[in-house]
């Protein structure tokens, strides 16, 4: 009632507005071209790897070059991507779900331009800054979490090996030349803010140990029925010990019921959970979105520990590329990873992959929602 009385129109929300609360509507920022054929296209295509043409039904065209870009960049690396979509595009660029950055114009004449323009600017060790790819059936940008930049409760980095896999799969990035495209993801943890659930090949952070207690310091910086209440598995209870000879108030864990997900070093800064013998990755595999061909599925665990390696992680890294070339060599036009493992069986892809295989691999979780729910827009009569 008060915004009534005040002369807030539900009907109108933005009438008399003088203040900026929230963002500005998304449509306020769509190059021109796209404004004026919203909604109105006809079909688009992949003319090279990188660039794609929308065609509407006015005829006109937009043609967009993606270029891969890492998820934590300087302010400086936006101000460049900034000074590019003024000079080509307008003053018009945008980011994919996957870190990508696209430049759009509006005519095939200005692609060649944008394209010399992005190719000729280099970090000072010779690598690309825009390199141009991610298109069709290619490995784009790799979708990950914060890893040890930001986040507390990481078992490996995750720009680190996003680094040196795009590093080893640059080819794959450039090019159209895999079966189907294939989405990769990392993510420093169990908690998993990335897609690994649901990705062709996923890099999971695993701790292997319980959270280290640091009995001097509990009592004085941690809410203990916090760090109790935090625990998914009912880990950890409160208790005392005797610590420098005076009794202090603690916890206790049940380490035979840790699942080492870190929940109470969120809430608790004394129960340290990063290890370095005992932290590394797990790699998963066949999981997708995609309702082609097959339904969406979840990614499987096909090797359960890989050590921390920086900072170049050669054994992540020549595992990925033993399964990505398998997966080149051996499947179908259009397959994704997961429709090519079972197809041929994922007994058959342990072997041309050559990952060893063990009992702790098989899939068995059921849930009653695993059958009942639906789980995608494919029907059958």
């Amino acid at each position: 009632m008060a915004f009534v009385s005040s002369g807030y129109n539900p009907d109108k929300p933005m009438e008399g507005r003088i203040s900026d609360i929230g963002p500005r509507h998304y449509t306020d920022f769509l190059p021109p071209v796209i404004q004026k054929n919203y909604g109105k296209w006809l079909y688009h295509e992949i003319i090279e790897p990188g660039v794609l043409m929308h065609k509407a039904e006015s005829g006109d065209e937009v043609y967009t070059v993606r270029v891969g870009s890492a998820r934590l960049v300087s302010v400086g690396l936006i101000r460049e991507i900034c000074d590019i979509a003024d000079k080509h595009c307008g003053g018009h660029v945008r980011w994919t779900t996957r870190n990508n950055v696209e430049f759009m114009v509006d005519s095939k004449d200005k692609v060649g331009p944008l394209k010399d323009d992005l190719m000729s600017r280099k970090f000072a060790g010779g690598s690309y800054k825009f390199p141009i790819g991610g298109t069709g059936a290619s490995v784009p940008n790799i979708v990950h979490t914060q890893g040890w930049v930001h986040c507390h409760t990481p078992a490996t980095d995750a720009s680190g090996p996003v680094k040196v896999i795009m590093d080893e799969l640059f080819k794959e990035f450039q090019s159209m030349e895999l079966p189907a495209p294939m989405r990769l993801a990392v993510a420093c943890c169990l908690n998993m803010c990335g897609a690994c659930h649901c990705s062709d090949i996923a890099v999971v952070g695993i701790h292997r140990k319980p959270p280290l207690i640091d009995h001097e310091v509990l009592e004085n910086i941690c809410e203990i029925p916090l760090a109790v209440a935090a625990c998914p598995t009912a880990a950890i209870r409160p208790s005392k010990t005797e610590f420098e000879g005076k009794e202090v108030k603690t916890v206790a864990i049940k380490e035979e019921r840790c699942m080492f997900c870190g929940n109470c070093y969120t809430m608790c800064a004394a129960l340290p959970l990063a290890d370095a013998e005992g932290d590394g990755c797990a790699i998963m595999v066949g999981g997708k979105v995609s309702n082609r061909i097959s339904n969406p599925k979840f990614s499987k665990v096909v090797v359960a520990y890989v050590p921390n390696e920086p900072p170049r992680w050669p054994s992540l890294v020549k595992t990925i590329r033993q399964i990505v070339d398998a997966y080149k060599k051996g499947a179908n036009k259009y397959e994704r990873v997961g429709d090519w493992a079972e197809r041929i069986g994922w007994e058959r892809f342990f072997d041309v992959t050559g990952l060893e295989f063990s009992k702790h691999l098989i899939d068995d979780f059921r849930d009653p929602a695993y059958y009942t729910w639906r789980q995608t827009t494919n029907f059958k009569w």
